[in-house]
């Protein structure tokens, strides 16, 4: 049973990782935890939900809350993912701005959300490892003042420069407290919400940029079954036929290799075997309906 009485040398708090798409949020948590939490593709866009990963260590327990990237609105689903970042933004102890270095010096539709923003802020220039030049200490405090953040510093969440660091200096900002979960958890999410966002992935992987976007997935059965794999259902949402046509192949050959590549990914995730079963549905402009977005975890 862990003590009620406060640690003062223990530190525990929530970072809200937020960004632009394709900034490196999810593959930024997912080298920070060591563990590949989070659904990472090369299209921006692939986050729609917050994705809650907890960061343990001995001295401090940080919680890592991965963020759809900022866009502006185009559907009802747009909003509810802007919506979440609102939501986890407000809630956070620390807002942790990750901004791609190889991009222009400063995004408007970023800039104008944390204007009211009055959570402490850190600033965190991502892809070093993509960027030629070297920043002078000056450069970066520049930066860091233009989102109104508290200091900032190079990292690279690919490579795993600077994170240590990054660590050490969100925990300057950190309140003393107990731990909020257990020590050896790893997320609050079901092994649902995980597998459909595998699902999600290998959609992204394999088909174009139209179908990726059009698609939701949820999953309509799960059944862990003694001595036999688990036997796994999952529905894909569509906008339209000719989605359909595309997602499923000739003869059913692409929705075949899709069922394979999730597999493989559901079964490395859960460490054991499953048996998948996909299905394709159409429901016009599913994207803009309250009901369906409802079902697929939009609150």
């Amino acid at each position: 049973m862990m003590s009620s009485k406060p640690n003062p040398l223990f530190k525990s708090g929530y970072v809200a990782i937020v960004g632009l798409p394709n900034a490196g949020k999810s593959t930024l948590m997912n080298s920070l935890l060591k563990e590949r939490l989070a659904i990472v593709t090369p299209k921006p866009q692939t986050t729609r939900h917050q994705v809650l990963g907890i960061l343990n260590h001995k001295k401090y327990q940080l919680i890592l809350l991965d963020t759809p990237g900022l866009l502006t609105p185009r559907y009802l689903m747009h909003q509810k993912m802007m919506d979440t970042c609102a939501r986890v933004i407000r809630d956070a102890d620390v807002v942790l701005v990750l901004a791609d270095m190889t991009r222009a010096d400063k995004n408007e539709l970023l800039y104008r959300m944390l204007l009211s923003v009055d959570q402490k802020k850190i600033l965190a220039l991502n892809k070093a490892d993509l960027f030629r030049t070297a920043l002078t200490d000056k450069e970066i405090r520049d930066k860091a003042r233009q989102y109104g953040c508290r200091e900032g510093l190079v990292i690279s969440a690919k490579s795993g420069q600077g994170l240590d660091r990054l660590i050490r200096v969100l925990l300057k900002y950190m309140p003393a407290g107990l731990p909020f979960y257990p020590q050896d958890q790893l997320s609050d999410e079901p092994e649902r919400f995980f597998v459909s966002e595998i699902i999600r992935e290998q959609i992204f992987m394999k088909y174009g940029e139209e179908i990726p976007y059009a698609a939701g997935v949820q999953i309509t059965q799960f059944k862990e079954r003694k001595n036999r794999k688990d036997y796994i259902q999952a529905v894909i949402t569509v906008e339209r036929d000719s989605q359909k046509a595309i997602l499923i192949g000739r003869e059913g050959q692409s929705l075949k290799e899709l069922g394979v590549r999730a597999r493989q990914g559901i079964e490395r995730f859960l460490s054991r075997s499953v048996y998948l079963e996909l299905h394709v549905r159409v429901r016009k402009k599913w994207r803009k309906d309250p009901g369906i977005l409802k079902q697929m975890g939009f609150t």
